[in-house]
């Protein structure tokens, strides 16, 4: 039951992506429009219902698929992780995400190519959904890069204005700086640990298993400079402002609620290992903090409303 509901939960706005990609053309605007809404409603509905369910028996819900992958004592499971913190991660993208479907029906209801469009909203929930209930860090990365992708196909939606092609370009070009340091972090924790699985490296830590502190705080490290590439962190918080030039559904989607705390959900979930490492936990609260005071000054002085929304976030962001 568990695993329907989980893969209802995945695969339902990856399905609106399909049809949208497939046969949007050839149905009418506002049925392309409905079936993709329909598709993040359900996966907000089977979320809300892991949310009834984890607030009652708190109890984490671990859906494993299938091995992935198996290098000596290394494996990799494709597998789902339902806990009270990616539970509440799923009630912010499917429950938001479903609201701005709703809004982008009429906001987009005149544009040539709508289907397209809802067609790329579905499928940014859909990694978004995977980044958020991945039980390693590699399905997590998976998600990662695949909200890049929709970022970039989202802010330059309007291909035929050169500034947005260019700020589309450089969202993608500073994410994957940050993804550089990601997939180090990855790495790192790899060979620490023999393991990438969040719930494997957790009871290593609180068994007692003896961790090289100093390869840890790198690796830490590595992840933080991930986090501040996708939440727009000093020094890579330039390519944020530039983003609000996609349709305003995708700033108020990824933006400002969803895809830019993907660091923060991060940080958040490898708790365990950040707790080891004090000095970078110390960097993390200086960067936050400097963050947080440039970026509201810089919204002070902006004109363009969306350009103090962009600012804004980066310093709630900090």
């Amino acid at each position: 039951m568990e695993t329907s509901l989980l893969l209802t939960l995945l695969l339902a706005p990856f399905a609106g992506f399909l049809f949208n990609i497939f046969f949007g053309k050839k149905v009418s605007r506002n049925i392309s429009g409905t079936i993709g809404t329909i598709a993040v409603a359900v996966s907000f509905i089977v979320s809300l219902n892991f949310f009834f369910q984890i607030n009652s028996t708190k109890q984490p819900i671990l859906v494993d698929l299938f091995q992935w992958m198996t290098l000596g004592n290394f494996n990799v499971n494709f597998s789902f992780l339902l806990d009270q913190l990616s539970v509440l991660w799923l009630l912010f993208v499917t429950g938001i995400g479903t609201l701005i479907h709703i809004y982008s029906i009429s906001y987009m209801h005149d544009d040539e190519n709508l289907n397209k469009f809802f067609a790329y909203l579905n499928l940014f929930i859909f990694f978004m959904i995977m980044l958020v209930v991945g039980s390693n860090l590699l399905i997590m990365f998976i998600g990662w890069e695949g909200v890049g992708l929709c970022s970039y196909l989202l802010i330059g939606f309007w291909y035929k204005n050169q500034d947005y092609n260019d700020a589309a370009k450089k969202a993608f070009i500073m994410n994957r700086i940050g993804d550089l340091g990601f997939l180090v972090g990855v790495f790192i924790l790899g060979y620490l640990f023999n393991s990438i699985d969040f719930a494997t490296m957790k009871t290593a830590i609180a068994s007692g298993q003896s961790v090289d502190l100093g390869w840890l705080g790198f690796a830490t490290l590595c992840l933080f400079i991930g986090a501040s590439g996708k939440s727009a962190q000093i020094p890579l918080y330039t390519w944020l402002p530039d983003a609000m030039a996609g349709p305003t559904p995708v700033s108020a989607l990824i933006h400002a609620a969803t895809m830019v705390t993907a660091g923060i959900f991060m940080i958040t979930r490898l708790n365990f290992l950040f707790d080891l490492t004090p000095d970078v936990q110390m960097i993390i609260a200086v960067v936050g903090a400097v963050t947080s005071l440039v970026a509201a000054f810089i919204a002070l002085v902006q004109n363009d409303i969306k350009k103090v929304l962009a600012y804004s976030t980066v310093s709630q962001l900090g």
